[in-house]
């Protein structure tokens, strides 16, 4: 995460927010937000194999959601080439973290794992649900809370803030 409050302060450093950028942006952070959300109701970690909610169209809704938050953000400092430096960043970090998380939970899930690894992709979502044949599990607020995944929309709003801050006051 220290990385992540780093490339947020250079990309504020760097932004040009317009009124136009942020708003685009604004409204594509808050899909990640709300898609980071979702998911964080729906994973037990290393305790059950998470096939529902989310996990059902992308193995990995969490760092996809990230992905869009990032790129809302990006979208709203105004600057494109941090459009490139935000996607090597996030395939440098994201990318060897999902394949060592691939490779816990296949020796955790065993087939189970990889039945759903060959159904569901890692990352961009498939147009339906998989499904496991595993009774439906809903959204568990609980798990949002233990998780403290509002954290990631109060970063948004602080992170928003300061872009706004920066497109009024700071032209």
């Amino acid at each position: 995460m220290p990385l992540g409050f780093l490339s947020a302060a250079l990309f504020i450093l760097f932004a040009r927010p317009r009124p136009a950028t942020l708003v685009a942006g604004a409204a594509v952070s808050f899909v990640g937000v709300l898609l980071r959300a979702w998911a964080s109701g729906h994973i037990r970690k290393n305790d059950a194999l998470a096939v529902s909610g989310p996990y059902a169209y992308t193995r990995n809704p969490l760092y996809l959601g990230s992905f869009i938050l990032g790129l809302g953000f990006t979208m709203g400092s105004g600057r494109w080439w941090l459009a490139i430096i935000f996607a090597a960043l996030f395939l440098g970090i994201y990318l060897p973290v999902m394949r060592v998380e691939s490779a816990t939970l296949a020796k955790l899930f065993g087939e189970r794992f990889q039945a759903y690894a060959g159904a569901v992709p890692l990352f961009l979502p498939r147009l339906t649900p998989y499904r496991s044949g595993q009774p439906k599990v809903g959204f568990d607020r609980g798990l949002y809370l233990r998780y403290r995944e509002y954290r990631a929309a109060l970063g948004l709003l602080i992170a928003w803030g300061l872009l706004v801050f920066k497109a009024c006051y700071l032209k």
